[in-house]
């Protein structure tokens, strides 16, 4: 068929073509037909306060939910790190006055006992197979720093409800070449929705693991499809991970 011919096929068509993966610096890659669809080969995990106040049935401020999807988790985690992609954890770190919160928490911390208080032991995250930071690590994380927990693993400190606010993740991202970010944690309506939508602002394409995050429902569901949020249980991530 001669160049003349292909030019007159229909547009679903030629979509479909373009859609094979293809050769490029000898890698395999997908054309982006659909700007939502995951791109794995350029994936990377951010798991969301996945921390013992939150996540432990004795934590301080325990979140229904998060106990149950800790093991999905941490099975996604070891899907990133097996297909060698980048893993982010991002963490709160309240202030025994509450300053650094939300102004709608700041009353509840201050009148509280700690909740993920720099240096107490509710701030550290919950058992996903990471390494565990150093004692000191809250001063560095509320410096704004990123601590290595792992072979392209970090943890990392934001101040407000979405990862991406008063942080520099998207940074971190793009240095890394990530397009494609990958959200689980706790708990749906609060930090990880926020971070959904924050991700989709900077034009990340974006997944939520359905399975392993709090409090998800069907009406969350349909809220991820009016924003662009591709929402997929986490055997599906790691078979499409496995499978790049």
């Amino acid at each position: 068929m001669g160049r003349r011919e292909s030019s007159r096929r229909p547009f679903f068509v030629r979509a479909r073509l373009l859609d094979r993966p293809r050769r490029d610096d000898g890698q395999w890659r997908m054309s982006a037909i659909d700007p939502t669809a995951p791109a794995w080969a350029s994936s990377a995990l951010l798991t969301i306060d996945m921390q013992r106040d939150f996540g432990r049935p004795d934590g301080a401020a325990f979140i229904d939910g998060t106990d149950r999807v800790l093991p999905m988790v941490a099975r996604l985690r070891g899907a990133f790190v097996a297909a060698g992609r980048p893993v982010f954890h991002a963490t709160r770190l309240y202030l025994a006055d509450g300053t650094n919160a939300e102004r709608s928490r700041q009353r509840m911390i201050a009148a509280s006992g700690p909740v993920v208080r720099p240096g107490h032991a509710g701030a550290a995250l919950l058992p996903m197979g990471q390494r565990e930071a150093q004692p000191d690590a809250a001063v560095a994380l509320l410096a704004g720093e990123f601590l290595e927990v792992g072979l392209r693993e970090w943890l990392f400190y934001k101040p407000r409800w979405s990862a991406f606010y008063g942080t520099r993740l998207a940074d971190r991202l793009s240095a890394l070449g990530i397009d494609t970010v990958v959200i689980a944690g706790c708990n749906f309506p609060n930090c990880p929705s926020a971070t959904l939508f924050d991700a989709t602002e900077r034009d990340f394409r974006v997944v939520l693991a359905a399975d392993a995050v709090s409090r998800f429902s069907d009406d969350g569901r349909q809220w991820c499809t009016g924003i662009g949020v591709v929402a997929l249980d986490v055997e599906t991530i790691a078979d499409a991970l496995s499978s790049h």
